[in-house]
């Protein structure tokens, strides 16, 4: 959603900026980062980083400071986990800002909503499926990739929705209106754009995708 400067007061800017420090330290400090050296795997993951760049660059705005586009965010997480994920992500928002897409000041608030929530739902939501479902090719790509990234997308717009209404950018009505209701529609987009990046990668580069697991998924079916 790229939220641009001067939309959000400085508390409202320079509070976010704790708790997302606080991630990233986690992130860097636990994160599988001994996966990037493996097999071009830090290639793919910089490849990553440019794709989302350009996908966050590409958006479409209802009223100033309400900006639509498409995450990716889900593909992201299932290929690297959480933390690579939310590295890459705060990456391309980083170059999405230098670019002019969005704004230095409300930095914070755009990584916490666009990056950090959407990441820790995805994996969420595959780890509940690991869990409670079977382990199968297609629960893995309709559940945690088609009808996560549709969630995933929903929860984004909404947790955005929220903090507007909350900072009092726009009333809540308006919001509700004439803003939140696009992430409805965008939730499908989402959920076709990932599911599909996800089917061709699982079939044709399983290793790309670190948390699909041959062994799980197709043997002995």
């Amino acid at each position: 959603m790229n939220f641009p400067s001067g939309l959000f007061g400085d508390a409202w800017a320079w509070a976010a900026w704790l708790p997302l420090a606080g991630i990233w330290l986690w992130c860097l400090r636990t994160g599988p980062w001994r996966r990037l050296r493996e097999d071009g795997q830090f290639n793919i993951w910089l490849g990553a980083v440019v794709v989302l760049m350009l996908m966050w660059s590409l958006k479409a705005g209802v009223q100033p400071g309400l900006n639509l586009h498409l995450l990716g965010v889900t593909t992201v997480t299932l290929m690297f986990g959480r933390q690579l994920a939310v590295v890459a992500l705060s990456l391309a928002l980083a170059a999405v800002t230098l670019n002019g897409g969005a704004g230095w000041q409300a930095y914070a608030l755009n990584a916490l909503v666009m990056a950090v929530l959407p990441g820790f739902l995805a994996f969420a939501i595959l780890r509940l499926t690991e869990r409670w479902l079977p382990a199968n090719f297609f629960i893995y790509v309709f559940v945690a990739g088609f009808f996560g990234a549709a969630v995933t997308a929903v929860a984004t717009g909404l947790a955005g929705t929220a903090l507007l209404a909350a900072a009092g950018v726009y009333p809540f009505e308006t919001l509700l209106a004439e803003y939140f209701p696009y992430f409805l529609l965008l939730g499908f987009s989402e959920a076709w754009l990932n599911g599909a990046a996800l089917t061709l990668m699982v079939v044709y580069f399983p290793h790309w995708v670190g948390t699909f697991d041959d062994r799980r998924y197709l043997w002995n079916k």
